[in-house]
């Protein structure tokens, strides 16, 4: 893996993130003298929203302020700290006119669609739990001394060691993990204990909305950040599920569009900001930053998505916080030479092309000093969805197979059980699923270690992982040709990175 993220990572973050603003390129434009304002912008023009980024200095800043109103910009929202400048405009050639701007160091539509007045690692549909399977599960986990009334159908916590890893640690009090997602709904039996309202917003625009309840879903339907919650630190109050880290905080910064409910750049910054200057310890990412799956650096929009994402997740690891995310579902190997995408810009039209994974890039997830998750289900097998890569996956965590990997339990279903909004329970697949699993392990081990930094927390989640090696065949369906290729040996390799979490041996 070359640029953003190398074949041989450093455990600590912050000496590559310094390499990688050098070799990227992230350097003042040429100088040029601020362009003049159109004559007029027509009323009806289609207006889109941009980053446009900077040194993070208010001399330069200020100067690019005045080139943007010039360009015919508005501004959102800057972030001085780290030089990124969210702005809204009509005029058709802002992008390019702000460019030649003296102090910018790049800039970039973050949409294709225009503004108006869903890009998860979530793997399928979501099948809630009925009554009566909600009675089955009852009466199994009864029988086993301290299980929460669904936790017999949560064969994820038993693979891990989260059951008993709970009896000696649940975690602390004062970590707190933030899903960064579609809204947390922190009115659910099983959230409520454990969630912290101060160090929680809504995000969506780029711009942090901090009024009781921003934070949770717009409807029933973005569920998606309440399960993964739930997997996290769902308490043991004898309600429900249980968490991986049932002791420890979490928040919700919802950065979804209310309108298409894409996970737009301007709203990811807002969010990792925000964590870092709130006290947080960890941010799951279980998404990936739309309107592009893979942001190319040839593309200067896209180029400058991933400049100002970058920006604010290393200004978080600077604040101390481990920034965790999910590999994919797309079953893409990403040390391969060519991977073909199909769904961008998944905002408006779609456009077939065939992109280097080396040079194109799946945010966060492939950004510098981020822990990459793959998925597996109950067999310690990687998911048939899950996206892998040798030097890109860092750990392996249960996200679920319905399809080949069915467990022993009274339901019988393959995917992670947790918490839906309303007080439901529900089950989801998916990448998605397997990065809040190990940011519950990270926030087991940063209760054991609170000095450790993002470099060495990474590398304690990393060293208590089982690495169950490359497997013989991987030919899930059976019709004779592998399914993905599995590259490295038991340490380390494209599959599991350097293994599945492991919630009992993190806190003993």
């Amino acid at each position: 893996m070359t640029h953003l993220r190398s074949r041989r990572r450093l455990a600590l973050a912050v000496p590559v993130a310094l390499s990688l603003t050098a070799s990227l390129g992230f350097l003042p434009a040429a100088a040029s003298a601020a362009p003049r304002a159109e004559a007029a912008v027509q009323a009806d023009a289609p207006r889109l929203a941009y980053v446009v980024n900077t040194k993070a200095d208010r001399r330069t800043i200020a100067s690019v302020t005045k080139a943007i109103a010039a360009a015919g910009g508005t501004v959102v929202v800057t972030y001085d700290k780290i030089g990124v400048i969210v702005v809204h405009s009509a005029n058709p050639d802002f992008a390019q006119r702000i460019r030649t701007a003296r102090g910018v160091q790049s800039a970039g539509a973050t949409r294709t669609a225009p503004l108006t007045p869903a890009g998860t690692t979530e793997q399928g549909a979501a099948q809630l739990l009925s009554k009566a399977q909600a009675a089955r599960t009852a009466s199994v986990s009864a029988a086993s001394e301290g299980s929460e009334p669904l936790e017999a159908d949560q064969w994820d916590l038993r693979a891990i060691g989260a059951d008993k890893a709970a009896k000696i640690n649940p975690g602390s009090r004062k970590v707190t993990v933030a899903v960064i997602d579609t809204g947390v709904d922190d009115t659910h039996p099983d959230l409520a204990p454990n969630f912290s309202a101060s160090q929680s917003a809504n995000c969506a625009g780029g711009k942090a909305d901090t009024r009781a309840g921003a934070w949770r879903p717009y409807t029933p339907q973005d569920y998606h950040g309440t399960h993964v919650a739930g997997e996290i630190a769902a308490a043991r109050n004898g309600v429900g599920v249980a968490g991986v880290a049932p002791g420890v905080k979490i928040a919700g910064i919802n950065v979804t569009d209310r309108d298409n409910g894409l996970f737009y750049p301007e709203s990811v910054v807002c969010a990792f900001v925000f964590a870092a200057d709130h006290g947080v310890e960890i941010t799951n990412n279980s998404y990936y930053v739309d309107p592009w799956l893979y942001n190319c650096m040839d593309d200067p929009d896209q180029r400058a998505i991933v400049d100002a994402v970058n920006r604010a997740q290393l200004y978080a690891q600077k604040k101390g916080l481990l920034n965790v995310a999910s590999a994919g579902n797309s079953n893409h190997d990403l040390d391969s030479d060519a991977i073909v995408d199909d769904s961008s810009p998944d905002d408006s039209t779609p456009v077939e092309r065939t992109i280097d994974p080396h040079e194109c890039f799946d945010v966060p997830t492939q950004l510098p000093g981020v822990v990459t998750v793959s998925a597996t289900g109950v067999n310690s097998l990687k998911s048939y969805y899950s996206t892998y890569g040798k030097g890109v996956v860092d750990v392996a965590a249960p996200g679920g197979d319905r399809r080949y990997q069915i467990p022993d339990t009274p339901s019988k279903n393959g995917g992670i059980l947790s918490t839906m909004p309303e007080g439901a329970y529900g089950y989801l697949q998916g990448t998605s699923m397997a990065a809040p699993h190990a940011s519950g392990v990270a926030a087991l081990l940063k209760s054991k270690y609170p000095w450790a930094t993002p470099g060495q927390l990474q590398a304690l989640l990393k060293a208590q992982a089982d690495n169950p090696g490359c497997p013989a065949s991987y030919d899930q369906d059976g019709d004779g040709t592998q399914d993905a290729q599995c590259e490295g040996g038991k340490r380390v390799n494209g599959f599991y990175g350097f293994g599945i979490v492991n919630a009992l041996r993190a806190v003993k």
